[in-house]
């Protein structure tokens, strides 16, 4: 492993994602795990975020579109949290599931808005 790309996927990952939670999924890797999350923090992190060229709000909103497109609500919901912390807006979040609805299908975007509403509720960015 790259040494360089998981330090500096350390940085880019506690800054999006927040220390506690980076900290916590590093502290339980064990044996098994252990070098998946070194090397997903190294190639995500390090070599995916670690590049300049798109500015974290931008990949933030990416990668609502790809995750919320896959299904994968529980990272949906872990980068919902990101992409707050990056400077996405609940508008621009609710665009985004639009965008989801229409290419993926409404039964999708539903599910988007669920986990959301979720974490926009728990950060206390949505009224009721």
């Amino acid at each position: 492993m790259d040494k360089k790309l998981f330090e500096l996927g350390l940085t880019k990952r506690k800054a999006t994602l927040g220390a506690e939670y980076v900290e916590k999924n590093l502290a339980a890797a064990d044996d098994f795990t252990r070098p998946f999350q070194e090397a997903m923090t190294a190639w995500c992190w390090g070599f995916g975020w670690g590049d300049e060229t798109i500015d974290p709000k931008t990949r933030s909103m990416m990668n609502l579109a790809m995750i919320g497109a896959l299904g994968k609500m529980h990272e949906f919901e872990v980068h919902c949290n990101g992409a707050v912390t990056n400077g996405v807006s609940v508008e621009e979040i609710r665009a985004i599931i639009h965008v989801i609805g229409i290419y993926c299908g409404v039964p999708q975007s539903l599910e988007c808005f669920r986990a959301a509403r979720k974490v926009l509720n728990e950060r206390g960015l949505l009224d009721g």
